[in-house]
């Protein structure tokens, strides 16, 4: 039976959890379908998250070193968290039997500056709580910002930095060992925005690392393509914005964008008139073309701001 798409919610007594549900899930699959990526990263990626539940229930990990880590790597903005929520959903949905569950951390809540609370909520959370889980089902755990947890212990300093980063640390790595040995059939999603800062006993975990890059100039126009069909299905009359001259000049000024941004292009055309704004219908490629040009200006100013 197909499961439609439900909620996420909160899960009060496990901290370190932001949302929990079963897989397959329809809003996830609709993600899956909305990155713009190349096919055979895609296929890639879906083929490796399938081999954690087909290989690693069979095979001695002492042989074959599998330990249930995908990292998506790549600028803010790319895609990556979507990425992973839809990876999770169509890897479900790809095998016959019994639900998945889906559990996705939130890493910022283990984080603690009293020393020792880091490692120890670390530790109840993997050997705890995603461990238990993972007992009961296949599960797939979305890590985002892993470089929170897995700090890149050769790039801190002990001075600057408590003991605790460290250990924290530790206890990443020590965890996700033990969860590789005991649940085979546990699978972790892990984005970074800055891989440089992920210890590199986390990278060598990895069975796949993919870099999510910046859009070229096909996915630029793909994605505003694809946004602007999101909203002709409710205000038909957007559509015709794809035929108009200034459209191919909108998109050529996506360059340099990241995909959130070149989709926020379109509300935000639609907010330069009041009348617009009431009716969506009203939009046109030159709005577009105002709306990117507005885009690469704050861009370049908050690039200017982090010199």
């Amino acid at each position: 039976m197909v499961q439609k798409a439900v909620p996420s919610f909160r899960v009060p007594d496990a901290p370190g959890i932001l949302a929990s549900h079963s897989l397959p899930h329809e809003g996830f699959d609709a993600l899956w379908k909305s990155i713009i990526l190349d096919t055979e990263t895609k296929d890639r990626l879906h083929a490796q998250a399938v081999l954690n539940f087909t290989l690693r229930p069979l095979i001695p990990r002492d042989r074959v070193p599998l330990h249930g880590i995908i990292l998506l790597v790549g600028p803010p903005g790319t895609g990556k968290t979507s990425l992973g929520r839809g990876l999770a959903s169509v890897t479900a949905r790809s095998f016959q039997r019994e639900r998945f569950l889906y559990v996705e951390v939130e890493p910022h809540a283990l984080a603690s500056s009293s020393l020792g609370k880091s490692q120890q909520a670390i530790t109840t959370l993997l050997s705890g709580t995603i461990a238990e889980r993972a007992s009961t089902a296949p599960l797939i755990v979305l890590l985002d910002e892993v470089e929170t947890l897995a700090v890149a212990r050769s790039r801190i300093s002990m001075e600057a930095n408590p003991v605790d980063v460290h250990r924290a640390t530790d206890a990443v790595l020590a965890q996700m060992d033990h969860l590789a040995d005991s649940h085979p059939e546990l699978l972790f999603i892990a984005t970074s925005n800055f891989p440089e800062a992920i210890d590199e006993a986390f990278l060598s975990r990895a069975d796949l690392i993919i870099n999510v890059d910046m859009p070229g100039a096909e996915a630029c126009r793909a994605i505003l393509v694809d946004t602007i069909e999101a909203l002709a299905k409710k205000f038909p009359k957007v559509a015709k914005i794809l035929s108009q001259p200034d459209f191919d000049k909108a998109a050529e000024l996506c360059k340099g964008l990241d995909g959130r941004r070149i989709r926020k292009l379109v509300p935000s055309a639609c907010s330069f008139s009041k009348e617009t704004a009431l009716d969506p219908s009203r939009l046109t490629a030159a709005d577009l073309v105002r709306a990117a040009k507005d885009a690469g200006k704050q861009l370049k100013r908050e690039k200017e701001r982090s010199k």
